[in-house]
């Protein structure tokens, strides 16, 4: 933290920052459009902490045009894997859409960008199966065709994720909160036995956070020092029945997994590419078992589904479905 900025001077920050972003999102005609630049000013501002003060380290500004394209091909992904999830849930006539919508920013950064060919994915918030399903499918790591049958009759494609191994991609079933961590810890493990070197990475809800277990496992892994492991945590603050601040509260979060063992960084926007990939960067040199926090909004991107808990378990109706179709056409469009 750098301090005694004038107010002169940030504003002359705020604007060479706005500025160099602005580069790559101007149109055809120079012009660039009010909400984006709303959206950067907003976003500057939120770096200023007191008056007088501001975060250097989190006014990185992605410039680069491999970055920048980067996180353009990750925001086309976002958007074919959500819209092939409300397909499938409205198919299916089912719920955990909210669950499925918030992490899927973590799994298309994973699936998409950060996993390489013999990398693990343990989902333990399996409810979220749909959001799974669709980035192993469309990352190419399941066959496309087996989304079509995704909740029938005979299908591998449960509710959960399958338990019988008929999925290269999905090592476990889960959805019994609390046991994925475990058995992400497990694979990490047998590296030690093996030979082999990958990279496990474990995708956690509020939920699972309530459970003892989870942190079992996360005292086993500071115990056997499992580099290996990443954990991701989708902080959305909704749980099956409520409000996780009311229900069995987690917070202060952070200093929890950091008194496990872990090395901690915090995504403060969970559903933002750029958020998630400075958290994972802030930590990939560890030698010790890493944990990102990723603040999430339940529902993300559907505007009557967003932090509300009845989303945890409501199908969509036809009108429903309709207008999460349109929200996701408009924000394609920015």
């Amino acid at each position: 933290m750098v301090s005694g900025f004038s107010h002169r001077t940030t504003t002359l920050l705020g604007r060479i920052a706005v500025s160099r972003v602005l580069r790559g999102q101007r149109r055809p005609d120079g012009r660039v459009k009010s909400s984006q630049f709303s959206h950067l000013a907003r976003k500057f501002l939120s770096l200023v902490d007191t008056p007088g003060e501001i975060n250097l380290h989190h006014l990185m500004i992605v410039t680069s045009d491999s970055d920048r394209n980067n996180l353009k091909r990750l925001a086309k992904a976002r958007q074919r894997c959500a819209a092939k999830i409300l397909e499938l849930y409205k198919m299916a006539g089912a719920g955990h859409i909210g669950s499925s919508l918030s992490c899927l920013e973590i799994l298309v950064d994973l699936c998409f960008g950060r996993m390489e060919k013999h990398d693990v994915l343990v989902l333990s918030k399996g409810h979220a199966a749909a959001a799974l399903y669709t980035t192993l499918s469309l990352s190419d790591r399941l066959p496309e065709t087996e989304l079509s049958t995704f909740y029938k009759d005979g299908t591998v494609l449960s509710a959960h994720p399958p338990c019988s191994g008929a999925i290269r991609a999905i090592p476990f079933g889960t959805g019994s909160l609390g046991h994925g961590l475990g058995l992400a810890c497990g694979i990490a493990f047998s590296c030690r036995f093996t030979g082999k070197s990958f990279k496990v990475f474990a995708v956690l809800s509020d939920g699972d956070c309530n459970e003892g277990a989870t942190w079992e496992a996360a005292l086993f892994a500071r115990q056997q020092k499992l580099s290996a492991l990443t954990v991701v945590v989708d902080l959305n603050g909704v749980q099956g029945i409520g409000y996780t601040k009311n229900i069995l509260n987690l917070e202060p979060i952070v200093d929890k997994w950091t008194s496990f063992g872990f090395a901690v960084a915090v995504a403060d926007d969970g559903n933002d590419f750029g958020s998630l990939c400075r958290a994972h960067e802030a930590v990939k040199n560890s030698a010790e078992p890493r944990c990102i926090i990723a603040r999430t909004v339940k529902g993300h991107g559907i505007s009557y589904m967003e932090n509300r808990v009845e989303w945890h378990y409501l199908p969509m109706k036809d009108e429903q479905y309709a207008q999460a179709l349109s929200e996701l056409a408009d924000a394609g469009l920015h």
